[in-house]
């Protein structure tokens, strides 16, 4: 495998329970096929991008056995295992998939255990570093007591199986829920330059020591597009995907980002791009859009 980059990655490091992982992480979830169904089009390609996340020195890969299903997890594994030193893998449990390529969840505490098990394997590891427990469902989150499925994921961390432990597509009651039950050392909810919810979140975590993972940061299968953030990406010479990623960097330092791509040259372009340097009045201009 590549040594990784010297070069610094743009946001620099947040610590993750007891480890150190780069803000600028990779989402691995465009590495399956359309709509996270089935094995990429390009194989050769996908294991490229995970080594070149690697060899550029990003520690922070997201991923979850749903995705495929198991397709990210096997091309993580066949890419980078043996895992180096610094890697940090975060995956989620609480839902499944359908043959229609739906996200039906799974909650029940036989549910969580089959599914932590199967990233296990499918991973190659025996403890996993990160397990986030992700509740809602594909329309977001939704109210109801995060009390039973992460208290299963409790029991599992406690039996060595997980290192630690975040939450995700949660409200903020079901985060203080969580947090009254055992530590939490993350909360991965969809949040971008344009949806903007979750605002007092950020800040309560950031002052708490908690990492935010926005998933979507670019807006997921429907990318960002607003007439302020082209303006901006125009006066600056970059492009829009990269402003709204240097925004999200900007916004907090407890904000990891784990933007994904099936690309290497579109992964460099996101590293670039999460570097950009903006103003105050470029960020007070941006902040408008979430208005």
């Amino acid at each position: 495998m590549d040594t990784p980059s010297t070069t610094p990655l743009p946001g620099g490091t947040w610590t993750l329970g007891d480890t150190s992982v780069t803000r600028f992480g990779y989402g691995a979830m465009q590495l399956a096929g359309p709509w996270v169904m089935g094995p990429p089009a390009d194989h050769d390609g996908a294991l490229a991008v995970l080594r070149e996340a690697v060899g550029l020195g990003i520690t922070h890969i997201d991923t979850s056995d749903a995705y495929g299903p198991r397709v990210t997890n096997e091309l993580i594994r066949e890419a980078l295992h043996p895992y180096p030193e610094p890697l940090f893998i975060a995956t989620k449990v609480g839902a499944t998939r359908d043959a229609q390529g739906g996200w039906p969840t799974a909650r029940r505490p036989e549910d969580l255990r089959k599914q932590v098990h199967e990233n296990l394997e499918s991973l190659g590891v025996e403890t996993l570093d990160l397990v986030n427990m992700r509740m809602g469902d594909a329309q977001g989150s939704q109210p109801g007591s995060i009390a039973e499925a992460f208290g299963t994921l409790v029991e599992l961390q406690r039996e060595g199986l997980i290192r630690h432990l975040g939450v995700s597509n949660v409200t903020v009651e079901q985060v203080a829920e969580a947090r009254g039950i055992a530590p939490i050392v993350c909360v991965q909810n969809m949040y971008n330059l344009a949806f903007r919810h979750d605002d007092d979140l950020v800040d309560h975590l950031a002052a708490e020591g908690i990492a935010y993972v926005p998933f979507f940061p670019l807006g997921g299968f429907t990318p960002l597009q607003s007439e302020a953030l082209s303006q901006v990406a125009n006066r600056l010479g970059a492009t829009p995907m990269s402003v709204a990623l240097a925004w999200l960097m900007q916004r907090s330092p407890n904000i990891l980002l784990i933007p994904g791509t099936s690309s290497t040259a579109h992964l460099r372009e996101n590293v670039t791009g999460a570097g950009l340097a903006l103003s105050d009045a470029d960020v007070a201009e941006l902040d408008s859009i979430g208005g």
